[in-house]
């Protein structure tokens, strides 16, 4: 698949997800939770979509024969707590050996990225992570292979989890059947991706300003 291919996907899931709802039925629900779990819990796939894809799920649940609510949001919470907690697990147990053997995959861009967000935030990185692309996929790795405790990070797990997962699901159902947003829909998910790119390039651009001024 090129990029173009799977920026298609991305920018036009309106499209795309009735054909795979008709296509696998009820397996859609598996699916969507592998994809959930893959992006939150597996660090070389941060690539798949997430925000995008519940606001789009969301969407999917307002008509008959549609998705059922309450099953997406049960099965990706589940989801992204089982995912971030494998992350969790494979940062403590492989996270060095894997930047010192893979720096290709494991980029150190990366973990600078989501090291500014403990600055930041703390333990709380784990729940403003679930918003933020890329570091949401490297937040519980770097929490892993630091010295955050497992009873402290899986009560942000939890509280994250279901915090993303109910936003953009209901934020999809309420919002993303009006006639305004369906003529719209590919500028809609362009917008959430924007929105969700905010607090990764944010650094960047106080980085940047930071410099001139010491200029």
């Amino acid at each position: 698949m090129s990029i173009m291919d799977f920026m298609d996907i991305i920018l036009n899931l309106d499209t795309h997800l009735p054909q795979w709802i008709a296509f696998f039925g009820p397996w859609i629900y598996v699916i969507m939770f592998l994809i959930i779990f893959a992006e939150t819990g597996l660090v070389v796939t941060p690539f798949l979509p997430g925000d995008s894809l519940l606001f789009a799920l969301g969407a999917m649940t307002t008509f008959a024969g549609g998705l059922n609510l309450w099953i997406l949001l049960v099965s990706l919470i589940i989801a992204g707590i089982i995912g971030d907690t494998v992350n969790y697990h494979i940062g403590k147990y492989l996270g060095p050996l894997a930047f010192e053997k893979y720096p290709r995959v494991f980029r150190p861009e990366y973990l600078q990225q989501t090291q500014k967000f403990y600055d930041r935030w703390g333990a709380f990185t784990i729940v403003a992570a679930r918003f933020a692309p890329i570091v949401r996929t490297f937040a519980p790795f770097v929490a892993g292979i630091g010295t955050m405790q497992y009873r402290r990070f899986i009560t942000y797990n939890v509280a994250g989890a279901i915090l993303w997962v109910s936003i953009f699901l209901f934020a999809g159902h309420f919002f993303g059947n009006l006639p305004v947003v369906k003529r719209n829909f590919h500028i809609v998910i362009f917008g959430v991706i924007a929105v969700s790119l905010i607090p990764v390039v944010w650094p960047f651009v106080q980085n940047y300003f930071e410099k001139r001024r010491a200029h």
